[in-house]
């Protein structure tokens, strides 16, 4: 039984419209553990290297926890949002500032989202000898898109957001937590909530020409 299916979209309009939701999250609507537990079995279906499956994922619903945890992401991103950024030269200039106001939203309202989620990967990337970054990773972000899929396809959104990592935030959230730090590395903070309206559209993207490269460079 889908317990929060409140939509009837096709897998490319899933892909297509699944934005990272900040000013349009609904952060007075409760989110029921079982629709996140659904989303998160299908996100678990996600391929990981030699199928270790080594991932625990935390979802946090406690006002005093959340709210440590924007504080500590705050310390990061209000820095970084208040930092001139180079041009790209391209379309891309256009949406810069309704994406940083965006982001300036979530930063002062982070604390206010029904439930944060900080997925998680057995070991430490940096301290992993002889796998790659890519490799390693490549262990849990796909399961955490999936998640978001899921999420979407729901009538829910979230936001990728990994600025909480930066400096000794990712420390201090496994210290809040009771996250092993020396044992599992943390993927991103992810606030959730039911969205606004569920009428997102596919992004202006630089065109896939653009982008593509046949047997070389």
């Amino acid at each position: 039984m889908t317990v929060g299916n409140a939509l009837n979209l096709s897998a490319d309009e899933v892909l297509s419209t699944t934005r990272s939701v900040r000013k349009r999250l609904d952060l007075e609507r409760p989110v029921p553990r079982e629709v996140l537990l659904e989303c998160l079995e299908l996100a678990l279906q996600a391929p990981t290297g030699s199928n270790s499956q080594g991932w625990q994922w935390i979802f946090v619903e406690d006002a005093e926890r959340k709210k440590a945890l924007a504080d500590i992401y705050r310390t990061n991103a209000t820095p970084y949002l208040d930092a001139p950024k180079p041009a790209f030269g391209d379309e891309r200039d256009l949406r810069r500032p309704q994406v940083v106001d965006s982001a300036r939203y979530l930063n002062e309202h982070l604390h206010e989202v029904p439930v944060m989620l900080i997925p998680c990967l057995e070991g430490r990337a940096d301290k992993a000898p002889g796998v790659s970054s890519a490799g390693f990773w490549g262990s849990l972000l796909p399961a955490v898109w999936s998640f978001m899929l899921a999420l979407r396809s729901r009538g829910l959104g979230s936001a990728w957001t990994t600025l909480h990592l930066v400096g000794d935030g990712e420390k201090q959230a496994a210290d809040l937590l009771g996250i092993p730090f020396d044992q599992y590395s943390q993927g991103g903070l992810f606030p959730i909530g039911y969205t606004k309206g569920t009428d997102f559209r596919p992004a202006k993207r630089l065109p896939a020409e653009q982008l593509t490269h046949w047997n070389g460079w």
